[in-house]
Formats: C-alpha cells, sequence, structure tokens
C-alpha cells in the first residue's frame, strides 16, 4: 500500500514492503523495507534537517526514533526537486505502523517547519488472507 501526504507544499509518500528473506518470525522478527519519496512542490529551496518516528506493533510495542537528516544525508531540494531514499525497520509482530515527521528550513530565511509523514502500515502479506 502507498500512502501520500502533503504539507507546506512538500508532498512524502511512503510504501513499506515484507522482506521475508531476513526475517524470522519463529523468533519474533519481521523486517519492513520503506520507500519515501519527497518532493518539493514549494517554490522556495528547502533542507531536510531532521526526522522523527514512532514506530508501533500490534503486541503494544512503542518506540520513537529521532535524529539529524535521514539515511545520513540532509538533503536540499530546489523547487521541483524529488528525493528517493530507503530504510528499514523490525518489529516484534507480523502487523505494525510508522509514522512521523520531518524538519525542514527555507533556505530563504531559514525558517523551519514540520512535514508530516503519513502513517503507513507494515503487514506480513500471509496476515492478509
Amino acid at each position: 500500500m502507498i500512502v501520500t501526504e502533503t504539507t507546506k507544499d512538500i508532498q512524502i509518500t511512503v510504501k513499506a514492503t515484507f522482506k521475508e528473506d531476513f526475517s524470522r518470525p519463529a523468533e519474533n522478527n519481521f523486517l519492513f523495507v520503506y520507500s519515501v519519496t519527497i518532493e518539493n512542490k514549494s517554490k522556495y529551496t528547502v533542507q531536510l534537517l531532521r526526522r522523527h518516528w514512532s514506530i508501533f506493533d500490534s503486541s503494544g510495542e512503542y518506540r520513537e526514533v529521532e535524529g539529524d537528516g535521514v539515511v545520513g544525508q540532509q538533503p536540499v531540494l530546489q523547487p521541483g526537486d524529488i528525493y528517493e531514499y530507503e530504510s528499514a525497520c523490525n518489529l516484534q509482530t507480523d502487523i505494525g505502523s510508522m509514522k512521523g515527521n520531518y524538519i525542514m528550513e527555507r533556505q530563504a530565511d531559514k525558517l523551519q517547519f514540520m512535514v508530516n509523514v503519513p502513517e503507513f502500515e507494515m503487514v506480513v502479506p500471509a496476515r492478509l488472507n
């Protein structure tokens, strides 16, 4: 499933995929890879400074992850630019979700603003049958 949300003319699209080859269900270890596309639809050049994730799984576990940039980068996006990256998340159950936000900065005036990352589900395909 693909989800998309636009905040202040920054569009975020996310797709999660279960990685069966890297998961160990018998050990309660389920790996999901998520692909993120960030599209700058504004008239300003912006830079992604920080990220914050809220991660949930169906056992009730909740954790937060935050830090500078994404995958070691703090990309600068000109108007119309698209930045794509992949990352991964381990869950203890076969169903979970993530949502979050990015702190972006307009280069012209250094104004910082928050961009929502829409909530996306991570589900082992067999659970959908």
